[in-house]
């Protein structure tokens, strides 16, 4: 599987600005939606989507495929995202580096995994299952973290690098969970970042996050921070025209907001590669 380079910059499409989308008059490249809120069949949803669609490429991310649950990734859950990608025609189809839950509980969280063997083996059969079924390359998206595991035996961008080549996925990599969990954990961000397999990325996330009692939290309710921007401009240097995304999921300000972050995404990208020139 191989998805041709991509190097636009896009949002992601929040309910409060589902109309502007729909209009068509944003400028961005494309935007991305959470797969879950249209993998139903037909109606409201589905209806805005395909509207959306006529206008932008649409980039398809997921929040509960649970790649790195010890059972088999569910295959009703494949079959509805099949339906949704065959319809939609994605960019992009995405998950996260994570489990969600057990027995049919959802969480409704990202949760960790240790970065061991046995994981990889897991992760890499659930991801090939997925990637058979609906298709399409999968891309991975790193997580942000809050407890690591004491027996992992590789960092998470080893294990990352592992696992595109076991199972073919590609990544995302998202900048501010890098930050997030560097700073949670002790590394050293910009070390993660040079240490990412660069011809395994496809897009690129980023974000903002708060500040809790004693860790940082990925919250996606505040604008991308400095220390995040200059991770991105160090790390377009190193990988060349890639395609980004701001995401914000609470406290979701006016589309012009977001459209000026998206606009210091285009400004840092292109100094970078004019400086790597």
């Amino acid at each position: 599987m191989h998805l041709p380079a991509f190097g636009g910059f896009g949002l992601g499409m929040r309910k409060p600005h589902y109309p502007d989308f729909i209009e068509g008059q944003i400028d961005v490249d494309f935007v991305e939606v959470i797969s879950e809120n249209f993998m139903v069949d037909g109606g409201q949803p589905r209806r805005i989507l395909r509207e959306v669609r006529e206008h932008y490429p649409v980039a398809l991310h997921g929040v509960s495929m649970s790649v790195g649950s010890a059972k088999p990734v569910d295959h009703a859950y494949l079959l509805r995202l099949r339906a949704l990608v065959d319809e939609i025609d994605p960019l992009f189809v995405s998950d996260h580096l994570c489990w969600t839950g057990i027995d049919g509980f959802n969480s409704h969280d990202l949760l960790p995994l240790p970065y061991d063997e046995e994981t990889l083996d897991i992760v890499a059969a659930n991801v090939g299952r997925a990637q058979n079924t609906i298709g399409r390359m999968m891309l991975i998206e790193n997580p942000s973290s809050y407890i690591a595991f004491g027996h992992s035996t590789m960092t998470e961008w080893e294990f990352l690098d592992r696992l595109c080549a076991k199972s073919g996925c590609g990544l995302l990599l998202d900048v501010n969970n890098v930050f997030v969990s560097a700073s949670n954990h002790g590394f050293c961000a910009l070390a993660y970042l040079d240490g990412v397999p660069a011809h395994h990325v496809r897009q690129v996330h980023l974000a903002g996050h708060s500040q809790g009692e004693a860790l940082l939290i990925d919250t996606h309710d505040q604008p991308v921070c400095a220390s995040v921007w200059d991770l991105y401009a160090h790390l377009i240097g190193r990988l060349g025209p890639i395609s980004t995304m701001i995401e914000r999921d609470d406290d979701i300000p006016p589309i012009a907001d977001l459209l000026g972050e998206l606009d210091m995404a285009r400004s840092l990208a292109a100094q970078s590669l004019r400086g790597a020139a």
